[in-house]
């Protein structure tokens, strides 16, 4: 039973061409960065490396993406940018989904006064823009990979805790959960084990669209030199780079926007996907 559910999912799945497409994409793009040691060209650009009789040379055979000011080639670090845009993304959903989820979850069953505390504290969080409330928080740390973790997390967990809100209020009051309050069970077990199965399917597809803004956003934190510091390859700090060098060597700008651009427009088409499969809305 179980092999023709999936089996019919993935047909769904497989009749929008762009859901497709984005599943490829992101597939790719972790493969890239899985093997990113053993598939670029010149592993040890990734790190501390200078080669200035080879610097600023536009895309050729050799350096398929060209080279940076100090000689550098721009496809090994885009291909190690995505290690980086990958690792910030996951680490992010993870640290901020289970706790956005598990307070939505008690603000939704529980209501009244729980209710109150935790979506008034909520509402605070969604009322500051996101990348400004990342940058206040940033600016009592100091510049890194992690903090830029932190204060993604801090400014993502109010969405999820607003969406598991709205999905527990809807179903609270389902036969099922009567059914298992009447016969006593747990809360623990009304909250994980009956309410939380039916919001599963929103919180899946919420996580695979969130994952594209969680790595523009991160990007634009190392574009402004609040997240990865040189000489790690990061998208986001190589196109501020390459912004000073416009439009003369347009190459080292150019590049590492478009990965941008294809991380997000990949989670984004694998999302929509996932959406219209699993008729939720998020």
């Amino acid at each position: 039973m179980v092999g023709v559910f999936r089996s019919r999912a993935w047909y769904r799945f497989s009749r929008n061409p762009l859901s497709v497409a984005g599943l490829m994409l992101i597939l790719l793009i972790m493969l890239l960065a899985i093997l990113a040691p053993f598939v670029t060209p010149y592993p040890a650009h990734a790190g501390s490396f200078t080669n200035f009789t080879e610097a600023s040379l536009p895309p050729s055979a050799k350096y398929w993406f060209g080279t940076d000011t100090i000689g550098r080639d721009i496809l090994t670090r885009v291909i190690f940018g995505f290690r980086v845009s990958l690792m910030l993304g996951i680490v992010v959903l993870l640290l901020a989904v289970p706790v956005g989820v598990l307070l939505g979850l008690l603000a939704g069953y529980f209501g009244g006064r729980t209710e109150a505390i935790i979506m008034r504290i909520t509402d605070v969080f969604l009322s500051v823009p996101p990348l400004v409330l990342a940058l206040a928080v940033l600016g009592f740390l100091p510049p890194s990979l992690f903090n830029a973790m932190i204060a993604v997390t801090v400014m993502w967990w109010p969405w999820y805790t607003r969406l598991v809100y709205n999905l527990t209020r809807s179903v609270r009051t389902e036969g099922f959960v009567i059914a298992a309050e009447v016969i006593g069970a747990p809360k623990w077990h009304i909250l994980f084990r009956e309410i939380l199965p039916n919001c599963t399917p929103s919180i899946l597809t919420k996580m695979t669209l969130d994952m594209g803004f969680v790595i523009l956003i991160g990007s634009s934190l190392s574009f402004l030199g609040l997240g990865v510091q040189p000489p790690t390859p990061d998208l986001g700090s190589m196109v501020a780079e390459g912004a000073k060098y416009l439009p003369d060597l347009w190459w080292i700008s150019v590049f590492p926007g478009l990965a941008v651009l294809i991380c997000v427009l990949g989670f984004n088409l694998l999302g929509d996907g996932l959406r219209d499969l699993l008729d939720v809305e998020v």
